[in-house]
């Protein structure tokens, strides 16, 4: 007689009858979307954490290893952002008042570019304008007339010393390389050897009268030398009225262009100043380039126009919708950004160009995609994911390597606003150490999207594994499964689950199946 608790043969088995299925083999199947089964709750949780746009809704997707977690995480936010606005651009672009700090620029997707070419082009037509310009006639007829009237002062400047320093016997005579008394007597300029040659007498008369004709040549040489500056005022004021309208052309058709943006133009007028304040190196012959630079003369010094170049930080020009990115590489500069580095002439120097973004300035506008376990590795990256998400802002810090012998001075370019959704991919372990340990953690992440191990075995879930044995047998590029191989698949995923009313979702381990019956038929 059989017992209450005993089981019959038939029931030691769960079995699938291949023939539920209106396919022959797994090629008839049309429809390879929609893969995942089972998971109602969590992708109801996951579409509410990407709904929320609040500062802290954060998503944590919990589940274990090879369930489809981040395939499917992926493939929702895909979908997602494509039907998004593209963000913004982002520039940074030279700080006139603290060279050091680099000022950040934000443009509408596309624009950024724009704006990088413009101020290339720009440089190329003030340096051609300027020279033309001041290559003109007319402006070398006006500087040849402000150094006649100068050259006309010194020389009655000079005059007027001769006839106070023939007084005391002496005789002023200006040369190349500066002015000299010579003694006179009797009308007569004396050589060297004819003054030796005087009585000792004389010649002390003639020394101690030499400090009065010293002082006066000292006074006369200072207001020469007030003659010069003023004559090299006159030409820069002169130089600058003509550069003026010059520049004012270009300036003034960007500046059109850039209304709104009153960073765009304070920078545009910063530039201005600068470009009238150095005239001389636009005028400046070409620097011959078979010839090196000297080892400590910086670029900077000769070329301020380098200055007004744009580093065209994030360019979304290309871009169709938000971001998603999805990296492997969790060290930190790939992260958060860097700043390179240069070895000029023994000299390690660096600039605002070359400043290079991190995973979180590319997806920012958009989302972001970490695996929990590879972030946690590396506690500075966490440390700074947190940083950024708490302040709203992303900046470009440098870390110091422990085993770095020379710390370099380096750049503190202007933080960007941080405006995306990040989504930590990782197990229950993590989820509840983090939830115990970090108080960061639940203020920053509050949303948790539960994959499920296993689902109901009905119908519509066994339809939907057999779409996914579609779908993968097309990715892998491997041979159709008939309906009686499908049914062992279902037969497999049952027993994984460990009842006959489930079916695991692990589809790593589905997979791998699917893998060697192929390679077996």
């Amino acid at each position: 007689m059989r017992k209450s608790n005993e089981l019959a043969p038939k029931d030691l088995k769960d079995v699938c009858n291949p023939n539920q299925f209106k396919f022959e083999t797994t090629k008839e199947i049309e429809d390879t979307t929609n893969l995942i089964f089972g998971q109602s709750r969590a992708i109801k949780a996951l579409n509410f954490g990407l709904d929320i746009d609040i500062h802290g809704y954060n998503i944590y997707v919990e589940g274990t290893t090879g369930i489809g977690k981040t395939v499917y995480t992926k493939r929702t936010l895909d979908a997602r952002a494509c039907k998004e606005k593209a963000p913004s651009d982002w520039c940074y672009i030279y700080n006139f008042d603290n060279p050091n700090e680099p000022l950040a620029v934000s443009f509408p997707a596309g624009q950024g570019k724009v704006f990088q070419n413009t101020m290339e082009n720009f440089v190329k037509d003030i340096r051609r304008d300027i020279k033309k310009t001041f290559n003109n006639e007319d402006f070398e007829k006006e500087k040849k007339a402000i150094k006649q009237e100068y050259d006309a002062k010194r020389e009655n400047l000079l005059e007027q010393l001769n006839k106070r320093t023939m007084v005391q016997g002496y005789k002023v005579q200006a040369t190349a390389n500066g002015v000299y008394m010579m003694p006179v007597l009797d009308g007569k300029p004396l050589e060297e050897d004819e003054f030796e040659a005087l009585d000792e007498s004389v010649k002390r008369d003639f020394e101690e009268r030499s400090s009065l004709v010293q002082d006066q040549v000292l006074e006369a040489l200072a207001a020469i030398k007030g003659l010069e500056r003023e004559a090299d005022k006159k030409i820069e004021e002169w130089q600058a009225s003509i550069a003026h309208l010059t520049i004012d052309v270009h300036i003034n058709s960007i500046k059109a262009n850039y209304k709104r943006n009153k960073k765009i133009s304070t920078y545009l007028d910063n530039i201005k100043s600068d470009i009238l304040r150095n005239i001389s190196l636009f005028l400046a012959p070409e620097p011959d380039n078979k010839m090196p630079t000297p080892p400590n003369q910086k670029p900077e010094a000769t070329a301020p126009w380098l200055n007004y170049r744009v580093n065209l930080f994030i360019d979304n020009s290309k871009s169709e919708g938000a971001p998603v990115i999805m990296d492997n590489n969790y060290l930190y500069n790939n992260i958060f950004g860097g700043i390179e580095y240069e070895n000029q002439y023994g000299a390690i120097r660096t600039d605002f160009t070359m400043l290079k973004p991190g995973l979180l300035h590319q997806a920012n506008g958009g989302y972001i995609v970490f695996q929990a376990r590879d972030l946690m590795a590396n506690q500075a990256c966490y440390e700074g994911l947190k940083r950024a998400l708490r302040n709203g802002q992303i900046g470009i810090d440098t870390i110091v390597d422990n085993h770095q012998t020379m710390i370099l001075a380096s750049l503190r370019p202007e933080p960007i606003p941080l405006d995306l959704k990040v989504v930590l991919i990782g197990s229950s372990d993590i989820y509840h150490t983090l939830l115990d340990c970090d108080p960061d953690f639940k203020k920053l992440f509050k949303i948790k999207v539960e994959f499920e191990d296993d689902a109901p075995k009905n119908s519509q879930n066994i339809g939907k594994l057999a779409n996914f044995i579609r779908n993968y047998c097309i990715q892998e590029e491997l041979m159709d499964l008939d309906k009686e191989a499908v049914a062992c698949v279902v037969e497999f995923a049952s027993k994984m689950a460990g009842d006959k009313e489930k079916i695991s979702t692990h589809f790593n381990s589905i997979n791998e199946v699917i893998r060697r019956s192929c390679y077996l038929g």
